[in-house]
């Protein structure tokens, strides 16, 4: 019988292969309770240097909220800024916010609503709102002085809306960074702090949060921090904004190998190469929507300090079925 010679180049395309399967099995049970967590699907890389991205829906049609980085390579004007980005055509709208930061949209009927931190680690978050996606009015949201704030998130609760927030300092207000907090609206555009004790938590690092509210209860989709220097996306839920509940089957998300593919051909030979090649140890700035039948979600991954890329995934499934998914019943 003539022996069947494989490629080097074959062999290492057929074993990294079975490492991302390999992973993708282990990942998809809790060892705490033998549940299968709800199947998230790593489509790929989109973009190098982009982070905070939100996905929305608003006239019928999936929208990406970009946050511009000053040092993202397309960025010629010199300073950070907003826009978004039509998913469907690749067709980005007129940039808006110039100078500002750390960016998140939330639609409310026929109005998108933008908020973002002007400098990093500053006391006020800023609202800025449009029914085009063209004209934009603004208003200062929230200010609350000597604190370091950076990254929200907003969803509406019943009567009201909601916004998580993430804090750097003063270290009597947050603990230990970085410690996310809440705030109220009526109007999206003023809000009010809710006092101490709403908070998700001054014991330990819990950053860039994404909140959603379903059937009376908050979840919360942020950063942990691990042993090793390892960043991973977990999720808790409470009733109340105060007392708090992990799921048993986090991480949401932890980096894998899956990060590298590519999902955008656009993306030149140097990015695809430092896409293979660059350090990764987080799966960060997990933001996500329900479009048509399925949840749509953006993430960062890369080496926690500069070194990011701006990914996307989708669940198979409500959003309702996804945040459910996290928590079986015992």
């Amino acid at each position: 019988m003539n022996a069947i010679v494989i490629d080097s180049r074959v062999r290492r395309s057929l074993l990294g292969a079975a490492i991302v399967l390999f992973a993708s099995i282990a990942a998809a049970a809790s060892p705490q309770t033998g549940a299968s967590k709800p199947a998230i699907r790593k489509l790929g890389t989109i973009d190098c240097d982009l982070v905070e991205a939100t996905p929305i829906v608003f006239r019928g049609q999936l929208y990406r909220f970009e946050y511009v980085r000053t040092r993202y390579r397309k960025n010629k004007t010199g300073q950070p800024y907003f826009r978004f980005v039509r998913v469907a055509t690749g067709e980005p709208t007129p940039a808006f916010a110039v100078g500002h930061n750390l960016g998140s949209a939330f639609v409310d009927d026929q109005t998108v609503y933008v908020y973002g931190v002007k400098g990093w680690g500053t006391d006020t978050i800023y609202v800025f709102w449009s029914k085009d996606l063209k004209h934009w009015s603004s208003a200062t949201a929230l200010k609350q002085p000597g604190w370091a704030i950076y990254n929200t998130s907003v969803c509406k609760a019943g009567d009201r809306y909601v916004m998580a927030f993430e804090v750097g300092k003063p270290k009597e207000v947050v603990g230990r960074p970085f410690t996310n907090r809440f705030a109220e609206s009526k109007d999206l555009v003023h809000w009010t702090l809710l006092p101490e004790p709403h908070v998700f938590t001054k014991e330990r690092y819990s950053a860039c949060p994404s909140i959603r509210f379903l059937d009376g209860t908050y979840y919360m989709f942020y950063l942990e921090a691990r042993p090793g220097r390892i960043y991973e996306t977990y999720l808790v839920r409470s009733r109340d904004l105060i007392h708090w509940e992990t799921s048993p089957l986090n991480p949401v998300l932890r980096h894998s190998p899956e990060d590298r593919q590519i999902a955008n051909p656009a993306l030149t030979r140097e990015e695809r190469r430092r896409i293979a090649t660059a350090a990764n140890i987080n799966n960060s700035d997990f933001d996500l929507c329900e479009f048509q039948g399925k949840v749509v979600i953006y993430y960062s991954w890369g080496n926690q300090h500069g070194v990011e890329h701006l990914a996307e995934a989708v669940y198979d499934g409500t959003l309702a079925e996804l945040l459910r998914g996290f928590f079986p019943a015992e």
